[in-house]
Parts: C-alpha cells; sequence; structure tokens
C-alpha cells in the first residue's frame, strides 16, 4: 500500500515541478505559498505544531499561533515551489545574487585553521540553501542528508542535491557512516542539521524540555577537535535570503566523555534556540521535536 502512496505522490511532485520549471523562480515561489498554506495542513496535525510553539513561547496567544502556523506552511510551500530552481540561487553570483552574506569577518580565519569544521544549524528559511551557499564560499563540505522515505522521489532529490547544492552527500545513517569519518579524518568540513529526532541521540534540554538531540557533532568535537560551527539562514522577502556564519562555540572539555558529550549537545541546542527566536514564524514547527 505505501509502494502505491510514495508513486502517486511523485508524481504528482514531477508534475509540479514541471509547472514550476515552465513560470519560472518568482512565480514558483509564489505558487508554492498558496500550495503551502492550503494543503500544507491536510498532511500534518495542527496540534504537534501548537503544542511545539507553546512548548517555546508559552505566552502566546490563539492568534498569533495561528499566525504563526500559516506562515510556516506558507514557507514550507516557497521551498517546495523554489527546489527545482536552487541552481538560481546565489552568495557569490553577481547575477543570480539572492542571498547577503551577512557577516564576512570570519570566514578567512575559519579557511586558515587547521581543525575539521562541522558547521550546524535547523530547518530553518529555505534550509537546502546553506550547504550551496557554503560551497559556493570555499567550503569543501560534506553534507548530511536523511533519504527520503519515497524510494521513487529519493533519487531526484539527491540528484539535486549533488548537482545543484554541493556534490559530497553523505547518508544518515550506517551506509553514510564511513564516508563521513573519511571526509572528516581529512579535515574537510561538514554541514548538518540538528533539529529534528535521530535515533542515536540523547535527550538533551531545549525550550527547558529534554528533547533527543544528536551527538554526532559533540563526538567530532570529542574525537577530532573539530570546531562547531553554527550557521543560520534567514529569508528576508520572498526569494531572498541573509546567510550567516558565526564563531565557533567555545566548548570546555573534562575527562568525562559522557559529560561532554552531553554538554556540548546542550549548548548547540541553545544556539538553535537563538536561531528560533530571531525568526519564528519561518522554523519546522511541524516536527514532533519533543516526543
Amino acid at each position: 500500500m505505501k509502494i502505491i502512496k510514495y508513486f502517486f505522490e511523485f508524481v504528482l511532485v514531477i508534475i509540479f515541478f514541471l509547472i514550476f520549471k515552465i513560470i519560472g523562480l518568482k512565480l514558483s515561489s509564489d505558487l508554492g505559498e498558496i500550495i503551502g498554506k492550503y494543503f500544507g495542513p491536510l498532511f500534518r496535525k495542527k496540534t504537534i505544531a501548537k503544542k511545539n510553539i507553546l512548548i517555546a513561547f508559552p505566552d502566546l496567544n490563539e492568534k498569533s499561533i495561528n499566525e504563526m502556523i500559516d506562515r510556516m506552511w506558507k514557507n514550507i510551500g516557497r521551498i517546495f515551489g523554489e527546489y527545482i530552481h536552487i541552481s538560481k540561487f546565489s552568495i557569490t553570483d553577481e547575477r543570480k545574487k539572492k542571498i547577503v552574506f551577512a557577516n564576512k569577518n570570519n570566514i578567512e580565519i575559519l579557511k586558515k585553521n587547521n581543525k575539521p569544521l562541522v558547521f550546524f544549524s535547523g530547518h530553518f528559511a529555505n534550509f537546502e540553501l546553506m550547504a550551496k551557499c557554503l560551497q559556493e564560499l570555499g567550503f569543501n563540505i560534506g553534507a548530511i542528508y536523511r533519504p527520503l522515505n519515497n524510494i521513487f522521489l529519493n533519487p531526484i532529490m539527491e540528484f539535486i542535491r549533488k548537482k545543484y547544492i554541493c556534490p559530497i552527500q553523505i547518508e544518515k545513517g550506517s551506509n553514510g557512516t564511513k564516508k563521513l569519518i573519511k571526509h572528516i579524518s581529512a579535515n574537510n568540513p561538514l554541514a548538518l542539521m540538528i533539529d529534528q529526532r535521530l535515533s542515536s541521540s540523547i535527550r538533551v534540554p531545549f525550550f527547558n524540555q529534554l528533547a533527543t538531540t544528536t551527538t554526532t557533532p559533540a563526538q567530532f568535537a570529542i574525537k577530532y577537535d573539530a570546531l562547531l560551527v553554527p550557521v543560520f539562514l534567514k529569508r528576508i522577502e520572498k526569494t531572498n535570503f541573509e546567510f550567516f556564519i558565526e564563531d565557533p562555540l567555545i566548548i570546555i572539555k573534562t575527562n568525562d566523555y559522557d559529560k561532554d558529550i552531553f554538554n556540548i549537545t546542550k549548548i548547540m541546542n541553545k544556539k538553535i534556540e537563538e536561531f528560533i527566536k530571531r525568526d519564528p514564524p519561518h522554523w519546522l514547527w511541524s516536527h514532533n521535536r519533543w516526543k
């Protein structure tokens, strides 16, 4: 039964991709917003998003919560509409420069350091663009991703990511582990998002409630002395964005491995909280983060 469902999803997405290709980036993003607004809520229960928002912002009233959920779905719809046009976004090419690099001071320092870098963030704005930005800025990024459950759609998405975002795509889980270790062992930078539940996680405070969070970056910080670098993407107007690379996290290590893993992961969650507070409607509230 799932195979049939996945096939029809695949056909529907391909039809929309063809429409988006014909009408261009701007109209695709606008149409995507409409699709997200009216059809997004059909795929995820509103109660999950509302519960999550109240955990992070307990004083918000019903009207503000509904407005935030509405804007979240509009943003998700825009991501859908923009996906087939991902090559039209750039942080360095003046002809298609739709992404402003907001802080340029620390990039050369990061490039000159002799430690591996782990860039981390969450599902903000059009989150697919973050690895593309890092690649264009001269980092040999290995982007860690979770394959789609849809076996028909996943190869298409992987092709787009490898061709237009960054060529080194590393699958989460056992299939990508060897590639992941080889990449970072050679002092190459990694990029990943840490704001969803994974099987290899620990429970760490996130907006004052325990949430399962990946420990992969913390493990790399301890084993390879990697620098953990927060990055953030903000949608400022329709198809225009700002990209931020912050200074590496300050980490104090002890001789207690488990304690260090917990504390480092907790610091990372705090940084994701800060990013969410900067632009709440453009984070993915529909994911059951505190399950």
